[in-house]
């Protein structure tokens, strides 16, 4: 009787792009702290994706892929573009105005709760028991980090409530992106291809957003300002999206939330790295349950039926 194959979210091809993408975006929360000083926060965001339109179209030119799409392609890129370049990207910044980059990770967390309910309506994926009680474990975890984070929150609580609710605002939007790239339209068109286009389309309306609200561009001319803009085009979103979303075309959104998960641990070891972040037990509890709850739902062999 031959052994049973190992779930396909514990191979190779689906844990070193998960690992990459989890890095990338676990050190983003402190480059985009950096990005709020001067510049308000749409024109920021508006840097960020021209340069990772950019990026990922000459990556497409570069795998010999047609930058052309048609109506259908181009009103689905727009689309998309809205929901996780505009809506969802607007508010992670601004809600960091409000609260601290490690409450608003945690926020992030939960993404797997939407992605996988709107799995479940859109796309008919089923979570299998493994992956729900993973998911509670980890989300035991996210509530043992949110405590502790709101414990060191200087803000009053009508701040900290408003910035968590600019968060959630954003954690929706960036859920229905994540479900539209697993649908049968946006695997019609090659990846890159259709990023590059939603990443610029969503450029052009934070710019004009950012022009209707704040009024002309602003940029900060600081070497970190100008380098973090580099660092959040190219790899916190050209290259960090290309695999996420493949990584939601392969396991399904539910489990590629994961990633989201597990980003406020890293977060924090980049803060103990580099700000002078002090661990406590609450938040060292929290993130062994992180931690073992991802074990157990990239575990599940039937993740979504």
């Amino acid at each position: 009787m031959s052994a049973e194959p190992a779930p396909q979210s514990t191979r190779l091809s689906v844990l070193i792009p998960f690992a990459i993408v989890t890095l990338i975006w676990g050190s983003t929360w402190i480059v985009i702290r950096d990005q709020l000083l001067v510049v308000p926060p749409s024109w920021s965001v508006t840097y960020r994706f021209t340069v990772a339109g950019v990026t990922m179209l000459g990556w497409a030119l570069l795998r010999g892929e047609r930058l052309a799409m048609d109506a259908r392609g181009i009103g689905f890129a727009v689309l998309l573009g809205l929901a996780q370049f505009v809506l969802n990207f607007n508010l992670v910044y601004r809600s960091e105005q409000y609260i601290t980059s490690g409450v608003v990770a945690v926020v992030y967390a939960l993404l797997l709760v939407p992605n996988a309910v709107l799995a479940r309506i859109f796309l008919g994926q089923k979570m299998g028991r493994q992956l729900v009680i993973g998911s509670a474990i980890a989300v035991a975890g996210v509530a043992l980090l949110f405590v502790h984070e709101a414990r060191l929150s200087a803000v009053g609580p009508h701040a900290a409530l408003l910035g968590i609710g600019i968060a959630l605002g954003g954690v929706m939007c960036a859920s229905v992106a994540n479900v539209m790239q697993a649908t049968s339209t946006a695997r019609a068109y090659p990846m890159a291809t259709m990023l590059g286009w939603a990443m610029l389309s969503g450029a052009a309306l934070d710019a004009l957003f950012a022009l209707a609200t704040v009024g002309a561009p602003v940029f900060d001319w600081r070497p970190s300002y100008a380098g973090g803009i580099l660092y959040l085009g190219v790899l916190g979103s050209a290259v960090s999206f290309s695999l996420y979303f493949r990584l939601i075309r392969t396991i399904g959104p539910a489990k590629a939330a994961y990633t989201g998960v597990l980003i406020p641990v890293i977060a924090m070891l980049f803060s103990t790295l580099f700000e002078g972040y002090r661990w406590s037990w609450l938040a060292a509890g929290g993130a062994v349950l992180v931690v073992a709850g991802l074990v157990v739902a990239l575990k599940a062999r039937r993740p979504n039926r």
